[in-house]
């Protein structure tokens, strides 16, 4: 397969979906019925679809090795986000410590780009935590910081841009791809 295919690497909570803020540091929905999609979600997914990217959820959910959420509930989750997002996969990550899948760490996206013949340098990673910029910068994507605020590290060197939504975030990298916008645009 070619290597030709952009993707939108998309972080789940927190950019896909609300997270619930406790002490400054975001968590995931702990059962189906606390997910709730952010606004504009959709139409921002369906604007990226639109113009032909590979739409590609990478989560880490390392609650799962620390025995606190079970991997069924998580599935769960992911197949509603499936179901009701233009969502082509979810890669999960349930490790807790390090691990060449969870991120900061590039696995997820190297094998979905290795998947779906996605072009790394031609992708984006939409994250709201550190963790998420420093794996798409290591995968190779242009990188977006979604700035909830949290209190916690930000990420350095910082994304290619920062913004407050994946409504925002599809603006900008629309307008990238369409004008030819370098890694430093």
């Amino acid at each position: 397969m070619s290597q030709s295919a952009r993707a939108v690497f998309l972080d789940r909570d927190g950019v896909l979906n609300r997270a619930s803020v406790r002490g400054g540091k975001p968590y995931p929905p702990a059962t189906t019925d606390e997910l709730e999609i952010l606004p504009g979600v959709f139409e921002a997914l369906a604007a990226l679809e639109a113009e032909g990217f590979v739409l590609i959820g990478a989560t880490n959910q390392p609650d799962v090795a620390r025995g606190i959420q079970r991997r069924e509930v998580v599935e769960t989750i992911n197949e509603r986000l499936m179901a009701e997002l233009p969502l082509r996969d979810i890669r999960v990550s349930y490790e807790d410590g390090e691990s060449p899948r969870r991120k900061p760490n590039p696995g997820l996206l190297l094998e979905a780009a290795r998947d779906y013949g996605v072009d790394l340098a031609a992708s984006f990673m939409v994250g709201d935590r550190w963790k998420d910029v420093e794996a798409g910068r290591r995968a190779g994507c242009r990188t977006i910081f979604i700035d909830h605020d949290y209190d916690e590290p930000r990420p350095e060197p910082p994304a290619d841009f920062t913004t407050n939504g994946l409504v925002a975030a599809t603006a900008w990298i629309l307008e990238t791809t369409r004008t030819g916008g370098t890694r430093d645009a």
